[in-house]
């Protein structure tokens, strides 16, 4: 990657539905607060890496903070969320995830799987360097703490999944 966007193909119509409910849910929570939801048209770009991803979902808190090279890509996100595929998932949790944790405002990590109702957020500790693994089922919900918004897993895979 070494700073280089690679083109990515189209999602299935699963990956757009969890994307855009996740996106509406917040969206929603997030209303007349000093948080924005931005949708996978925005790239966010890891300042220490030069990596520039198109998460599916991310937000920012207060200033936006751009791109000293490119004012149309934010620097500063807070959450970011990626709907997991047979063909990203590996990356996602690997080598992208390991580029996300250099970005100093990141809080917050989403993966959303497109298999089952299942939410996996993994959550910056206090020390800053550690991070802890928190897991939403079916009829649970999960704690966006760093924004301030409950997501309900029932209510974002209703008739979001094939079968």
């Amino acid at each position: 990657m070494n700073g280089e966007i690679g083109a990515m193909a189209g999602g299935t119509p699963e990956h757009a539905r969890l994307a855009m409910r996740l996106a509406s849910a917040l969206l929603a929570q997030l209303r007349g607060r000093p948080r924005e939801a931005f949708s996978s048209d925005l790239r966010i770009r890891v300042l220490a890496t030069g990596l520039a991803t198109y998460p599916d979902v991310s937000v920012v808190c207060g200033r936006m903070e751009r791109d000293p090279e490119d004012a149309n890509t934010l620097v500063n996100p807070v959450v970011l969320v990626e709907v997991l595929s047979d063909g990203t998932e590996a990356y996602d949790r690997g080598e992208k995830f390991a580029h996300y944790r250099r970005i100093p405002s990141l809080e917050e990590y989403l993966l959303v799987s497109q298999t089952e109702p299942r939410l996996e957020l993994f959550r910056r500790n206090p020390d800053g360097r550690t991070w802890t693994l928190h897991v939403a089922e079916a009829g649970e919900t999960l704690d966006l703490a760093s924004v301030g918004c409950l997501l309900d897993v029932g209510e974002i895979y209703a008739s979001a999944l094939p079968g």
